[in-house]
């Protein structure tokens, strides 16, 4: 009877205990290498909020900054075996992955305005390239601002002749690595979370950033000159596991959609918002000298770089190329 008692009792607490597995939320995990205070950490917090909130605690989001989860290089593996579900990678990332077209988006001087660049990652040219990462077991939820980079180094960096020789940091980027070469410094491919202690041993001597990711990983604390350049672009694209993703309850990953898209308004509502902030920080820490180009000094930039864009047309794709060219131009700004 003992036994008989046992197995009743247990078998209730399975019938009890049943709906409340049943109801164990939904958790993503959403990895990212940045610092929380960016825009892109602040939005991935916005994110999680919004989530949680649209599906009353049906889903989870545990948030990674920092690359405490994973590092550049290990990250989009990660997400392709479900590791992590979700991510926030530079656009940059997507090329040694084997999309190569989104390494337009590194071009040098191929955005003249963020309008443009906002018309193409919400418009056909942004939907398509998505469309090339389901074959990768990617989804591509959204576009991220980052806004316009800067470069920094420990001499001053006026003309393209100021780069003969220098060791400037680079994600890994076949455009990036052009642009470099273009200006006569010599590209080094490193992570994220290793470049404040090269620049700080003298590993490389210099690198390329918005300035929200220069002020909030304190780069500029071992770098004495930074110049507004505007040479090119930072973005984000946040994407999913898509087998994760497909498989979720329709109604979830409705009320998930919602949330990205809130997220996202306000991710690209605050880029240049931060970017002002940590440009002013970075300039009252007094560690800083800050310069910005004239407009003799940028057409020297631009007349230097202007090759890459022809180069790697047989890398990106010229009909990617020109499909932003095309959205320029319809803003006059090409």
């Amino acid at each position: 009877m003992k036994f008989k008692s046992l197995y009743l009792a247990l078998a209730g607490a399975a019938i009890v205990a049943g709906p409340a597995f049943a109801q164990a939320p939904i958790v993503i995990k959403f990895s990212h290498v940045v610092a929380n205070d960016t825009p892109k950490g602040k939005a991935a917090e916005r994110f999680k909020e919004l989530a949680e909130k649209g599906t009353k605690g049906r889903v989870k989001v545990e948030v990674y900054p920092n690359s405490t989860l994973y590092k550049d290089k290990e990250e989009m593996e990660a997400l392709q075996l479900g590791a992590v579900q979700m991510l926030a990678p530079s656009l940059a990332k997507f090329g040694p992955l084997g999309v190569k077209e989104f390494e337009v988006f590194d071009l040098p001087y191929i955005f003249p305005s963020k309008d443009v660049l906002y018309r193409v990652t919400e418009g056909p040219v942004g939907k398509d390239l998505f469309k090339k990462l389901e074959p990768k077991g990617i989804t591509g939820l959204a576009y991220w601002d980052n806004g316009f980079k800067v470069m920094s180094s420990n001499k001053p960096m006026h003309v393209p002749a100021d780069f003969k020789g220098m060791k400037m940091r680079i994600q890994s980027s076949k455009v990036l690595d052009a642009q470099m070469r273009a200006l006569g410094a010599n590209p080094q491919v490193m992570a994220f979370s290793e470049v404040y202690q090269a620049l700080q041993t003298g590993v490389v001597d210099g690198t390329e950033n918005p300035p929200s990711n220069l002020y909030t990983q304190k780069m500029h604390e071992v770098q004495k000159h930074v110049t507004v350049s505007d040479h090119g672009y930072l973005g984000y694209a946040v994407i999913v596991n898509k087998k994760f993703w497909d498989g979720l309850p329709a109604d979830v990953r409705t009320q998930l959609e919602v949330a990205m898209k809130d997220a996202t308004k306000y991710a690209n509502a605050i880029a240049q918002q931060e970017n002002d902030k940590a440009m002013a920080a970075v300039k009252a820490s007094g560690k800083t000298e800050i310069y910005a180009l004239n407009d003799k000094e940028k057409a020297e930039w631009r007349k230097a770089l202007a090759p890459v864009q022809k180069d790697m047309e047989s890398r990106i794709g010229k009909a990617t190329i020109d499909a932003v060219n095309k959205e320029a131009a319809a803003l006059g700004g090409k």
